[in-house]
């Protein structure tokens, strides 16, 4: 294989990893946070590209690892608790949360803005998810459609509005930040984004089209999806940056209260116009539905392989999207609602098996895998329950509550317990 058709491909890949990773979140909250940071923007921009950016790319090299085998990934913390929180991950990136959320955006900042609300939510979803079907049903080709085709017209869509208002700021930020812990509010946001989880995702469908692409060596799989990942981060950065910086110049006129998934529309109509509007919905739905074509996919081979191939890619694409417009009439607003709870106890587990893959060859015992990630789940769910039990209320003033990840100092100190119990168990059984 020649370095030119190498090269080619793996800037394909790079730009298919971008347009999955950015959807719906990816829009809507960069330009908020540079609102309320105003001064800061760049220190809000750096802290949300932090958490979503470098946990997806961490994600990305660890599946690379596993060869795309998500249960590769997780297996290690016993077959059934695998299975639960893989199913739990893909259903966070798959019809319960992300894909629905891709169409229910596409109608909230693409179409309400020029049709008002006069087109019925339902009728846009069931169009939407009828293209993300088309596009979907064959996975190998997944890959070179979202690459080649979707993604590049989408960063165009993105540049001009970007560029336009770099060129003719709207306005100076404000003289302070609206809120205190900028860069502490950009980690919450980018870890809200579950890009991570989408990495974890699309392993399989990656390795799939590497594979039919004639990559089959697994060094050779890994360095071109390392470097895949590196080009999509590098362009979430560039996208984040840009975007962050336009919500600074307009917060002066926004305050706290203003809809996040408004400001991206009202700052587009002030730089273009109205053609700016018809440019931002084609944006939006770019974005959204090049998402939804990665995450059907991916999602399809991950129920289809979970009925060990008794159910068909094709019935499995046709479940998500019909699971997934029905979920879309929700809206943005409600499928929130429904996804900080489910998150804030699936999050932390995941990133620690994410973490310790990177180990495998060198943590041999399963127990510190299993502690650990036990742990991250109990200090998780105690958080979540912390609200309405008073007693768990200990949990928020754990190490590193500020920034979310209070479970971190338990979980390492759990795994450290795992290796010494596995220890111990072993003198015993020599003795």
């Amino acid at each position: 294989m020649s370095n030119k058709s190498s090269l080619k491909d793996i800037f394909t890949f790079g730009f298919a990893l971008f347009a999955m990773f950015f959807g719906a979140g990816n829009l809507i909250f960069p330009p908020y946070l540079g609102i309320i940071a105003g001064p800061q923007w760049f220190t809000a921009f750096a802290g949300f590209t932090f958490a979503d950016a470098g946990l997806a790319l961490l994600a990305v090299i660890a599946i690379a690892y596993c060869r795309g085998e998500i249960m590769e990934l997780f297996g290690r913390i016993g077959r059934v608790p695998a299975i639960l929180l893989s199913f739990a991950d893909i259903m966070c990136v798959g019809p319960l949360l992300v894909i629905p959320r891709t169409g229910a955006t596409t109608y909230e900042m693409g179409i309400m803005p020029i049709f008002g609300e006069g087109l019925p939510i339902v009728i846009v979803v069931v169009i939407f998810f009828a293209l993300t079907y088309i596009l979907t049903v064959r996975p190998s080709k997944v890959i070179d459609i979202v690459g080649q085709v979707l993604t590049p017209f989408l960063i165009v869509a993105l540049s001009i509005i970007i560029i336009k208002g770099v060129v003719s700021p709207l306005g100076q930020p404000t003289a302070t930040p609206m809120i205190d812990e900028v860069f502490k509010r950009g980690i919450m946001d980018g870890y809200q984004t579950m890009d991570c989880f989408v990495s974890i995702a699309v392993g399989s469908v990656l390795m799939l089209t590497l594979s039919n692409k004639g990559y089959t060596e697994p060094k050779q799989q890994i360095s071109v999806l390392i470097k895949a990942g590196l080009i999509a981060c590098v362009g979430l950065g560039l996208i984040y940056g840009g975007l962050t910086y336009l919500g600074s110049t307009v917060s002066t006129v926004y305050d706290e209260s203003v809809k996040q998934s408004q400001v991206i529309v009202n700052i587009t109509q002030m730089l273009l116009g109205n053609t700016g509007k018809v440019v931002l919905a084609v944006a939006v739905s770019l974005a959204c539905l090049t998402t939804s074509i990665g995450l059907t996919s991916a999602t399809a081979e991950y129920l289809s392989m979970l009925s060990k191939n008794k159910v068909s890619y094709a019935k499995c694409v046709l479940f998500v999207c019909i699971f997934a417009a029905a979920a879309a009439t929700m809206g943005v607003s409600g499928l929130v609602k429904i996804a900080n709870p489910i998150l804030t106890i699936v999050y932390p587990p995941s990133i620690v098996l994410i973490v310790l893959v990177f180990f495998k060859e060198k943590i041999k015992s399963d127990m510190v895998y299993k502690f650990a990630a036990g742990m991250s789940v109990i200090i998780s769910t105690m958080t979540l329950l912390s609200t309405k039990v008073p007693a768990f209320g200990f949990v928020n003033s754990l190490p590193l509550a500020s920034f979310g990840f209070n479970w971190m100092v338990p979980t390492i100190i759990a795994g450290v317990l795992g290796f010494i119990f596995k220890g111990k168990s072993k003198d015993v059984a020599n003795a």
